[in-house]
C-alpha cells in the first residue's frame, strides 16, 4: 500500500462507522469527533483525527512510534485534555456533560502520571478507587470492600496488600495502580503505557489482567502500548498512529502489515500469519531524504 492509498484508507474508516469481520455495525463506547489537539507549549495542531471509535466490550490497541500522538488522543478521550475543536462521546453523551464523579463511575483511567504515594499500602491505594461511589462523610461498606477484594485478586496483589508501595518491584507497582481502577468498577478502562519498564514478565502479567477484565467482566478497554507485536496478540482491535494522525484502524490481521510497518515504525519486517500472528523485525529503515 502507497502512502496515498493508507491516507485514502484511513479517511474512510474515520468517516464510516465500524463493522466487524461480517460487516454487522459495531456499537462504539468511546467516540472521537473531529478532534484537533495540541498543548499550550506546542507549535500547532498535535493530533488530528477526524473520528475514533473504541468498540464496545472489546480491547482497543492505540500503538505507533514516540511523538505518534497516541497518549495525546487517550488524554482527550479521558478528558485530560480539553481539544481545540471536536467532541468526545460516551455512549453518545458528551463527556462535557459528566461531572468528575459521574465520569469517574463511567470511565476508569490510568495515566502516566501517578502521584509519587510511596508510604501508603497497596490496600488503602485500592480504596482510592472507590471514591466516586462514596460521599465524602461516608464510610466504606459492604460493597467497597467486596469491590476491593475482587480488584485485589484479579490484578494478583492480594498476597501485598499490607506492603507499601515504596517496597514494590516497579511491575507490582503498576499491578497495584491497575487494582486501584477495577475498584472503581467501571464498564470502560483507558490505560496509557501500563507496561512501559516493566519486565517481560510483568509485561506480561499486565496485559493478562486486562484481557481477564475484558473477557471475564465485559469491560472495554483502550491501552496504549509500544509493542506492535504484544498489541496484536491481546487487542481485538489496532489504532496505528503517524505524525498526529490516524493510519489505520481495524483488527490486528489486517492491520499489521510490512507496509505498516515500514511506513508508521521505520523498519523492514515480515509478517506471518500462520499458525498465528506474528512480526519479525529485520532492520531499521533509513531515513527518508
Amino acid at each position: 500500500m502507497t502512502r496515498t492509498d493508507a491516507d485514502a484508507k484511513s479517511e474512510d474508516v474515520e468517516r464510516d462507522r465500524i463493522t466487524d469481520g461480517d460487516g454487522a455495525v459495531v456499537d462504539s463506547a468511546l467516540v472521537g469527533d473531529g478532534l484537533e489537539l495540541s498543548y499550550p507549549t506546542s507549535d500547532g495542531t498535535v493530533v488530528d483525527c477526524a473520528r475514533l471509535d473504541i468498540p464496545e466490550g472489546a480491547v482497543t490497541a492505540l500503538v505507533g512510534p514516540n511523538g505518534s500522538g497516541k497518549s495525546t488522543l487517550l488524554k482527550a478521550l479521558s478528558d485530560h485534555l480539553a481539544p481545540d475543536a471536536g467532541d468526545v462521546l460516551i455512549r453518545g453523551k458528551d463527556i462535557d456533560s459528566f461531572d468528575k464523579k459521574e465520569l469517574a463511575r463511567e470511565l476508569g483511567v490510568l495515566s502516566q502520571e501517578n502521584d509519587s504515594l510511596e508510604s501508603i499500602t497497596v490496600e488503602d491505594l485500592t480504596y482510592h478507587g472507590r471514591y466516586p461511589h462514596r460521599g465524602f462523610f461516608d464510610e466504606t461498606d459492604a460493597e467497597d470492600r467486596e469491590a476491593v477484594e475482587r480488584a485485589l485478586e484479579m490484578a494478583g496483589v492480594e498476597h501485598l496488600r499490607d506492603a507499601e508501595l515504596g517496597q514494590l518491584s516497579g511491575g507490582q507497582k503498576q499491578l497495584a495502580w491497575i487494582a486501584m481502577v477495577l475498584a472503581q468498577d467501571t464498564d470502560v478502562l483507558l490505560l496509557d503505557e501500563p507496561t512501559t519498564f516493566l519486565d517481560l514478565y510483568h509485561q506480561f502479567r499486565v496485559l493478562e489482567t486486562v484481557r481477564q477484565l475484558n473477557e471475564q467482566q465485559d469491560v472495554t478497554v483502550a491501552v496504549v502500548l509500544h509493542d506492535i507485536a504484544q498489541a496484536a496478540r491481546f487487542a481485538d482491535y489496532l489504532v496505528a498512529m503517524h505524525d498526529g494522525e490516524l493510519y489505520d484502524w481495524g483488527p490486528p490481521e489486517d492491520v499489521v502489515t510490512e507496509q505498516l510497518l515500514a511506513d508508521v515504525f521505520g523498519v523492514e519486517a515480515t509478517v506471518k500469519h500462520e499458525p498465528e500472528l506474528q512480526v519479525l523485525p529485520h532492520r531499521a529503515l533509513p531515513d527518508e531524504q
